[in-house]
């Protein structure tokens, strides 16, 4: 166990990061990192769990792990205040998830909530990869490998990180204080837990395609946004409108404030007057689509500089990636020599089992 405030926190590369993934946590992640206010910060991309639903396809991982690096750095991940690793390169990973198997039901990992929805997702109802339902016990091995207690995570993985809890306090019954139980850091914005996708599905999501991405060019994000979707019963300019529900207004919701009005929008104090003025009628959708991708781009193109940059360099991102891991797995190996001695099963470096073994069988 450790009194040591220690963050994880990390992404599947099954493709670029988008909006979605930047209000929900990346953006977190960088306020905690320029805050300071930590022992330890990792950043995981977690591409062995991404093969347990793209086992067949290999090479769509292999090709985005460095497109979920460049977002990371792009939004202002700083690898020498974070310690960045690739999740397949910590072997000690799959070793302490084959111990903590032992301490989970099947039913438990059936009625996790996360993993049924994703099973539901994905189709998987009928034919279900074992490692796809062991996952929630691979993501506690994540989190308690690395004694991480501070965990920036979106409101739908709640449930992982009650199961990494449950993990931890079964593990500690049996076996002795070993592991920390994690805590969820939510972003503050309700909103912003769960921004809907542009066609205004509830959550934005890289397999839906109704995402706006971190890397999306500004001829890109004007197409989205101008095909967002809005009040379906507000045809004519006129015509009242819904804010509830509305994506463009949620989106504004997170993104805009008061600056963003006096700078493109100056015949509106704030987004509450916008709202008002688009309830009442008379204010059509393409004029607010037109300020939501001002403010949007106000927020993107800093960013698509800086991974401009990393991009030119590529050979920087994975010296980043490598060190990153060695520097995990050193990590790693210290806390998995500590549960295998918890466990009895550190014979060759036990030197009271050696002595055992020695007088029970040369008398």
């Amino acid at each position: 166990m450790t009194d040591k405030k220690i963050i994880l926190t990390g992404d599947r590369p099954t493709g670029r990061l988008h909006l979605g993934h930047y209000v929900g946590s990346l953006k977190n992640r960088v306020l905690m990192q320029e805050a300071g206010d930590y022992d330890q910060m990792y950043i995981m991309i977690a591409d062995s769990q991404a093969l347990t639903d793209n086992f067949d396809n290999p090479g769509k991982i292999r090709e985005n792990l460095i497109e979920v690096a460049l977002d990371y750095l792009s939004v202002g991940i700083d690898p020498n205040k974070v310690t960045i690793f690739v999740q397949s390169q910590i072997e000690e990973l799959t070793e302490l998830t084959f111990y903590f198997l032992n301490l989970v039901t099947l039913s438990r990992l059936e009625r996790n909530p996360t993993v049924k929805s994703e099973i539901k997702l994905r189709g998987f109802e009928t034919s279900l990869p074992a490692g796809f339902l062991i996952y929630p016990v691979s993501q506690a091995a994540d989190i308690l490998l690395f004694d991480a207690n501070i965990i920036p995570v979106g409101v739908d993985q709640e449930p992982m990180l009650e199961q990494a809890r449950e993990i931890a306090r079964s593990f500690n019954s049996i076996y002795g204080e070993i592991f920390t139980e994690p805590k969820a850091v939510l972003p503050e914005n309700e909103t912003a837990r769960r921004m809907p996708g542009i066609d205004g599905n509830a959550k934005m999501s890289k397999s839906l395609g109704n995402a706006i991405y971190l890397a999306d060019d500004k001829k890109t994000l004007k197409k989205k946004v101008m095909s967002m979707f809005t009040d379906p019963d507000h045809i004519n300019i006129d015509d009242p409108g819904k804010v509830e529900g509305n994506v463009v207004f949620t989106y504004l919701d997170v993104f805009s404030n008061e600056s963003h009005f006096q700078k493109y929008l100056p015949e509106y104090k704030n987004l509450e007057e916008l709202k008002a003025h688009y309830r009442k009628g008379g204010l059509g959708d393409v004029k607010v689509k037109k300020f939501l991708i001002k403010v949007l781009e106000e927020e993107l193109e800093p960013i698509r500089q800086r991974r401009a940059d990393y991009e030119a360099n590529i050979d920087k991102v994975v010296d980043i990636l490598q060190k990153g891991s060695e520097k995990a797995r050193k990590v790693g190996r210290q806390k998995v020599n500590q549960v295998k001695k918890a466990m009895g099963i550190d014979y060759f470096s036990d030197d009271k089992f050696l002595k055992e073994m020695e007088n029970k069988y040369n008398k």
